[in-house]
């Protein structure tokens, strides 16, 4: 008897409101990490598939970016109903493919559920600035207009919230929005491309293209398009950046990090370890926002280490689907490679391996991309461990003298995009939020990540361009000023050929 393989699911693109047909020439595998199986295939778009949607895309903004505000907010309402209303199944999307565990999947699209509620409030963000009387009968306003066909291109590590950090922002100022997720983790782009149109939003106003760099290249380079927001690694934001201020564009590219924990000797020892596990092994460190290194107080380091070791080693590391995970597997079998690597050459390098997550083995998910919790003390910034954005749920201990020791290693490093201190210091607080040049900080707040109505966005090589995302930043960003100068005079007025500053009189 033979038995037909079951036919592989692949994942398509989203075009002027509706799935494209499936027939791609090209693709690339999607993997479940926790079982290292091949679960899907992504289509990858071409240059003809591309032109399409741009040029869908282009005809929808039209007519979207004339609505009135009212309307669009209207829409931007009813997709906040339908994304609260399908959190649950785009956290087991998200799972299934990223492999991070279901409560941290459900923490993930809430946090873009407060952009789009950021955004819904349009009508007030929108209002413009009004001079009256700036000459004598004449005013002056400046009112924000949409650019046009916006993309974002958007990383593996939050298939949800990223692309919700920028979508809703696009569309509310009137732009039309294309995705490019990351082909690694696909589905999650596609559920919300499936919500925007229950909520009302016209075809082609939000389109998703798979790709790969081709893609990238094609979308980044197209006439047709105004701006690119862009969030991943360095070397790609820098790429993403250059390229598309080459061909014109308004760039965001949010590039990678190396996130410090300062954990000075007056600190809640307990409170500041508890915090520094979550923070560096929740979703396997796969976060811009980890913290992935914990600058400590020399006369407080061997504590503080042996707290962490002890919870570590309490990690629960099992598939994100488990009720009890704390942690599940890496995104791919490279990245678990890649960072079992870096912390062997800690381990040349002369740092101390308190706790090693190397050849970590979960039962029954043998094949998956596991690594578990690894803590190493005494690394040097001459470690690769250390220059390295390890991405993985690796914890570097750096020991310290004090404050203006710790302040003058942050400053050195080339990443700026977040930091935070632990202590009850009040006055070494301010001091440190002050002097260090990283975008956002934490004071006792392990993963600062801002709300929506301020902005994020980091410093240094963590952020090419000038403008970080969401928030009024993202309003800006999205939009560009027009300032009208107007008069209606009751009587006829003479021309005249100089320059007044100060109008009629």
């Amino acid at each position: 008897m033979t038995t037909t393989a079951p036919e592989t699911t692949l994942i398509g693109h989203w075009v002027d409101g509706a799935p494209s047909p499936v027939d791609a020439a090209r693709t690339a595998p999607v993997y479940n990490p926790a079982t290292g199986g091949e679960i899907a295939r992504v289509a990858l778009a071409d240059a003809a598939e591309i032109d399409a949607a741009v040029a869908s895309a282009v005809a929808a903004q039209q007519s979207w970016g004339a609505l009135s505000t009212g309307k669009r907010a209207a829409v931007l309402f009813r997709f906040r109903e339908l994304l609260a209303a399908h959190a649950d199944e785009l956290a087991g999307v998200i799972s299934r493919e990223h492999g991070k565990v279901i409560s941290d999947a459900r923490g993930e699209v809430a946090r873009g559920l407060e952009v789009v509620e950021y955004a819904c409030g349009l009508p007030q963000l929108l209002k413009g600035e009004l001079s009256d009387e700036a000459a004598t009968g004449i005013e002056v306003f400046t009112t924000r207009e949409p650019l046009g066909v916006v993309v974002g291109i958007t990383p593996f590590n939050f298939p949800a919230m990223v692309p919700l950090w920028m979508s809703p922002m696009a569309i509310a100022t009137g732009n039309a929005f294309i995705l490019k997720p990351s082909e690694r983790d696909p589905s999650a782009a596609n559920v919300l491309a499936q919500l925007w149109p229950q909520a009302g939003l016209p075809d082609g106003v939000f389109t998703v293209l798979h790709g790969d760099k081709d893609a990238v290249t094609a979308l980044i380079e197209h006439a047709d398009v105004a701006a690119v927001s862009f969030v991943g690694s360095t070397p790609i934001a820098r790429y993403v950046h250059a390229t598309a201020s080459a061909a014109g564009k308004r760039v965001q590219a949010l590039g990678g990090a190396k996130n410090h924990g300062v954990i000075l000797a007056d600190a809640d020892l307990e409170d500041a370890a508890d915090h520094l596990t979550a923070a560096a092994y929740g979703s396997a460190g796969e976060r811009c926002m980890a913290l992935s290194v914990a600058v400590v107080a020399e006369e407080v380091a061997d504590e503080l280490v042996a707290l962490l070791a002890e919870r570590a080693r309490a990690v629960r590391v099992a598939p994100g689907d488990q009720p009890d995970a704390d942690m599940g597997p890496v995104i791919t079998a490279a990245a678990k490679e890649r960072i079992e690597g870096l912390i062997g050459s800690a381990e040349r390098e002369g740092a101390s391996l308190v706790v090693d997550g190397r050849g970590l083995q979960v039962d029954g998910h043998e094949e998956g991309f596991f690594v578990g919790p690894t803590l190493i003390d005494n690394v040097a910034v001459e470690h690769e461990v250390y220059r390295e954005e390890v991405f993985g749920p690796v914890l570097d201990i750096v020991r310290v003298s004090g404050l203006d020791e710790a302040i003058e290693l942050v400053n050195a490093n080339p990443y700026g995009n977040g930091t935070a201190i632990f202590t009850s210091s009040g006055a070494a607080a301010r001091e440190y939020r002050r002097r260090v040049t990283v975008g956002m900080v934490g004071v006792n707040v392990p993963i600062p990540v801002p709300v929506a109505w301020h902005s994020f966005g980091g410093w240094k090589d963590s952020l090419f361009g000038d403008s970080p995302i969401y928030g009024p930043e993202g309003i800006n960003f999205y939009t560009r000023p027009k300032v009208t100068t107007q008069r209606w005079p009751a009587r006829k007025v003479a021309a005249s050929f100089h320059f007044s500053g100060d109008g009629e009189k």
